[in-house]
């Protein structure tokens, strides 16, 4: 078995992915530190909370640290999924002053980021309260960053939707466009992936009507996706399936409507903007000047 970061992702997938950014920064040097900062020069150093949010990523930032210069010495005093405010302390760092500014900016990228999708998820968390409606997130993520935008979705509260395409049958627009070009119906499709899916595999259906919704479930579709409608078409449906399939409201969900899309009902919202358009959260490196001396 791998051994498993406290993010719950394999120390193998994170050390790849860390090491991708560290020498996407780092591949010719820092020479900006290089050239200006002693290497015997040591310090501390401690990254600062500057605004209100949902911490993740800590455990990220520590490793980029360490991947960077191992005697570094990483404590961090607040853990993913709680709740930060400006002056906060997360955590500091100790040890090579040089070692600490070249890998600053690379850990602030994940930290910032990841904070700022928990975040925007526990945002929409907040707003769906009171309703049976899970917040999920989509296959809208940065390349290469996906299983860590996924994570920063669950220490905001929300939940997962497919990691990979391999993780379950979702028939969208363009399948259904391709397939219905030779003559078949909505039910011959979900009939075929029903047929040749691996045996255990929920099947999911995008429709645009509630007519397209009903037929899905008749044909034994498991979720039922509801693509751009209005809450009131999606209340018509949540009425019409009465409880036979689950149904998920996806697109044009916004944190001002998803309040209202949750009333009508529906069991899951997918909501692409957690992950492809969050704002960064306001972290910062800060070094402590009195504990700088040289060795």
């Amino acid at each position: 078995m791998r051994q498993a970061n406290k993010t719950g992702l394999s120390k193998e997938q994170v050390n790849t992915i860390i090491d991708l950014a560290i020498a996407e920064d780092l591949s010719r040097g820092d020479v900006t530190s290089e050239v200006l900062i002693p290497p015997e020069l040591r310090g501390r150093a401690f990254l600062l909370a500057k605004a209100r949010g949902i911490l993740a990523g800590g455990e990220i930032a520590k490793e980029v640290f360490l991947r960077v210069d191992p005697s570094l010495e990483v404590e961090l005093l607040i853990k993913d999924g709680a709740r930060i405010k400006p002056g906060d302390i997360i955590g500091t760092i100790a040890g090579r002053v040089i070692s600490i500014l070249k890998a600053e900016r690379t850990a602030l990228n994940f930290l910032q980021r990841m904070s700022g999708i928990a975040s925007q998820t526990a945002q929409y968390v907040a707003k769906t309260r009171g309703s049976s409606a899970k917040i999920t997130d989509t296959r809208k993520t940065t390349p290469g960053l996906r299983s860590l935008e996924k994570y920063a979705v669950r220490m905001g509260g929300g939940q997962n939707h497919r990691l990979h395409l391999g993780d379950a049958v979702l028939i969208k627009d363009n399948h259904l466009a391709a397939l219905r070009s030779l003559g078949m119906s909505l039910k011959d499709i979900i009939t075929k992936a029903k047929r040749n899916a691996p045996e255990g595999l929920t099947i999911e259906v995008e429709v645009a009507t509630a007519q397209e919704a009903l037929e899905a479930a008749e044909a034994g579709a498991d979720i039922v996706m509801l693509d751009n409608m209005s809450p009131d078409e999606m209340r018509r449906v949540v009425n019409l399936l009465s409880g036979r399939v689950k149904i998920e409201a996806s697109g044009g969900i916004t944190l001002k409507n998803v309040h209202a899309v949750a009333g009508t009902g529906v069991d899951i919202i997918s909501i692409g903007a957690l992950t492809h358009s969050p704002r960064a959260l306001d972290i910062s490196l800060e070094l402590e000047p009195q504990t700088l001396k040289p060795t």
